[in-house]
């Protein structure tokens, strides 16, 4: 074959460092636009974006130049610098160490959509922990919980 060619779906999660509450109303939706075009820079085309008071969850397309580590560390490392200009409640924003990756159907994306537009919804009854257990669960990942969550 001549071409290399690829469309991979990812959804990624991760939390603030400690799950403090730190994405509200004043900046979310400007946090995951900002997100989306962190995205976009780096080829990542963002599907939805979107998330709780402690956590993020991203759908996009994995771009073939770029590894799964150097888009999450570009993602929060910009991000981060971002938020903490917009107010001084953001000076002690920061993201976990950690993340969540987990390759999806193309079959299955409207239903990742729906899940991560519903996340307010979805919190009344879910924790983010359970959440991401959950996904490990469904995802038959192996973990140690000591070294989930910081």
């Amino acid at each position: 074959m001549s071409q290399s060619l690829s469309k991979v779906y990812v959804h990624i999660t991760f939390s603030t460092k400690n799950h403090k509450p730190f994405i509200d109303d004043t900046i979310d939706i400007s946090l995951f636009e900002y997100i989306g075009g962190i995205c976009k820079g780096l080829e990542c085309n963002p599907v939805k974006i979107g998330g709780y008071h402690d956590h993020v969850h991203l759908l996009c397309l994995l771009s073939r130049k770029i590894t799964q580590i150097k888009l999450l560390e570009e993602i929060k490392k910009q991000s981060s610098k971002w938020i903490k200009t917009k107010n001084n409640k953001y000076a002690d924003f920061y993201w976990q160490d950690g993340y969540g990756i987990f390759s999806v159907n193309p079959s299955e994306i409207d239903v990742v959509i729906e899940y991560i537009s519903n996340q307010h919804e979805h919190h009344k009854k879910v924790s983010f922990k359970d959440e991401f257990r959950a996904f490990l669960k469904k995802y038959k990942v192996e973990y140690d919980e000591r070294y989930v969550w910081d």
